[in-house]
């Protein structure tokens, strides 16, 4: 709705102005001087419209060339004193005259109704309607005209309403096109932002991937060149943290709605294949989370899960201001606590058991 707002406001606040500068070279430089050289029946009343018209062009343009949309209020008065006009200076025709060179208001008039109403076609020819049948019924009013006069006065008319309709058609398809020029030009901005974002995102990805992968390529290594003994429980703690990282580096690439808890499920996944019972819960509504603060939060429970033997549980406890990880784990391992950072770690280890807290406040906006 806001880019087609733009855009009508564009088309319309550019096509203002060119109508301006029409309505006021119409008036005075090709109506100006009928209104001063033909005789009327009520020549003040005629000049009365003339100037009430220029009036209308003058507060118009004020708003049209700072290039802003016309109030309401002047619209509406607007319209009102232009159709006045048109009856006034139609009034003060003697018959003969009648869509000659003296009726200027006949074409002038037109040019300003479609100033004020460029934006509401459909009041603009109900505006343009009432316009011509005010002609046309004063024209009847003054008697039966020959075929002559309603030649000349269809011709006039045809003339005049054509050219005027077809800069509102025109300023209805400039309008069209603009939006379509605008919306062409938002899309392409946002899937240049929607790539530029993908490639940050591979770039960290794979800088995510190296880091894991040199940490692992050594132990894979040294499993191939005999060093490591695969039934050394150091080994397979190592291999267990490995698979665990990796699993948890593969979901963070999934699309899900709740990422953190799938995070969490893949680490307790490649436990429970490694044999171990791992009990699960999670309790609060999702939560936005940011990839890092993710991996801080699940880098302590796929340590704990690692080592677990035969039993663990696993809680994600998620409030509106802060999420905890808690682990629980049958297995003695070392857990450097963290502190001053975006997660805070907490352990201890008591009758064997491992315990463990993971913990992210939320900062306030």
């Amino acid at each position: 709705m806001g880019e087609k707002q733009t855009a009508d406001d564009h088309v319309h606040a550019t096509m203002r102005i060119i109508l301006v500068c029409a309505a006021a070279v119409l008036q005075f430089g090709l109506s100006l001087h009928p209104m001063l050289t033909q005789e009327y029946r009520y020549q003040w009343l005629a000049a009365g419209a003339f100037v009430a018209l220029a009036c209308v062009t003058a507060v118009c343009c004020r708003w049209a060339l700072r290039r802003r949309p016309l109030p309401g209020a002047l619209v509406a008065g607007g319209t009102a004193v232009v159709l006045a006009a048109s009856f006034c200076g139609a009034a003060t025709l003697a018959p003969e005259q009648r869509f000659q060179t003296a009726d200027w208001p006949f074409g002038l008039v037109g040019w300003h109704l479609l100033l004020l109403l460029l934006d509401r076609f459909r009041v603009f020819i109900a505006a343009l309607t009432v316009h011509l049948l005010t002609s046309v019924c004063l024209l009847l009013g003054a008697g039966v005209p020959d075929r002559g006069t309603v030649g000349a006065a269809g011709a006039v008319a045809f003339g005049t309403v054509t050219v005027q309709l077809a800069v509102m058609v025109i300023t209805r398809i400039l309008r069209r096109q603009t939006q379509e020029a605008i919306a062409a030009a938002e899309e392409r901005d946002r899937m240049a932002a929607r790539v530029l974002a993908a490639q940050q995102w591979e770039k960290s990805q794979r800088s995510v991937f190296a880091g894991h992968l040199g940490s692992t390529l050594p132990l894979l290594a040294g499993l191939a060149d005999g060093e490591l003994d695969p039934r050394d429980s150091g080994t397979q703690r190592r291999c267990a943290q490995a698979a665990t990282q990796l699993r948890r580096l593969f979901a963070e690439k999934d699309e899900v709605p709740d990422p953190l808890v799938h995070e969490v499920t893949a680490c307790v996944d490649v436990a429970e294949r490694r044999g171990v019972d791992v009990s699960f819960a999670v309790s609060g509504a999702a939560v936005p989370v940011p990839a890092q603060v993710r991996r801080e939060l699940t880098e302590p429970v796929v340590t704990a899960l690692s080592v677990a033997r035969s039993r663990a549980r696993v809680s994600v406890l998620r409030a509106d201001e802060e999420i905890r990880i808690a682990v629980v784990a049958d297995a003695r391992a070392e857990v450097a606590p963290v502190t001053g950072g975006r997660v805070a770690v907490e352990y201890g280890v008591y009758d064997g058991h491992l315990r463990l807290e993971a913990r992210w406040r939320k900062r306030r906006s």
